[in-house]
C-alpha cells in the first residue's frame, strides 16, 4: 500500500498503517499507544507525521465530528458517513444511502464539482440506550 501511494516503507508508517486498520476511528493518542506496544518508543511527532503522510496519500481518512478529537479510519475510496453516539462519542460507520436522495444532491452548488458528501448521524448507540434503561428501571 505505501509503495503503491509513492511513500517510502519504514517502520513507523507500517505500524500506524496497522494500527489504522486494526481500530477503526481510533484517535491520535490511541494509535500512538498502539503504535508503541508494536515499536516500542516512538514520539508523538513521529506518529502525527505519518498519520499527515497517510491522509495526504489517501491511505487513511481523517475524520472530526464536531466536539470529538481527530478519528482516523482505513476505509478510503467510497462515500460512506458516520453514525456518533451522543453520550459516549462512539462513532460506527454508515454506509451511503441509496435510491433517491435529495439531501446529498445541492439546490445550488455556487459552481463548485461535488464529488463527495459528508454526513454525520448523531443518536446513542445501543450500548448507551441499554444503560440508560438498566438505570431508569432501579
Amino acid at each position: 500500500m505505501l509503495r503503491g501511494a509513492a511513500l517510502r516503507v519504514t517502520r513507523p508508517r507500517i505500524a500506524v498503517l496497522a494500527a489504522v486498520h486494526d481500530h477503526p476511528h481510533a484517535d491520535t493518542d490511541s494509535i500512538i499507544g498502539t503504535v508503541r506496544a508494536d515499536l516500542g518508543e516512538v514520539s508523538h511527532q513521529a506518529v502525527y507525521d505519518v498519520l499527515r503522510a497517510l491522509t495526504t496519500a489517501g491511505l487513511v481518512r481523517r475524520i472530526q465530528p464536531l466536539g470529538s478529537v481527530a478519528r482516523y479510519e482505513a476505509r478510503v475510496g467510497d462515500n460512506h458517513h458516520h453514525v456518533v453516539c451522543r453520550s459516549c462519542g462512539a462513532i460506527a460507520d454508515v454506509d451511503c444511502a441509496v435510491g433517491e436522495t435529495p439531501c446529498l444532491t445541492a439546490v445550488d452548488d455556487s459552481g463548485y464539482v461535488i464529488d463527495e458528501a459528508e454526513v454525520i448521524y448523531w443518536g446513542r448507540c445501543p450500548d448507551c440506550v441499554a444503560s440508560e434503561t438498566a438505570r431508569a428501571e432501579i
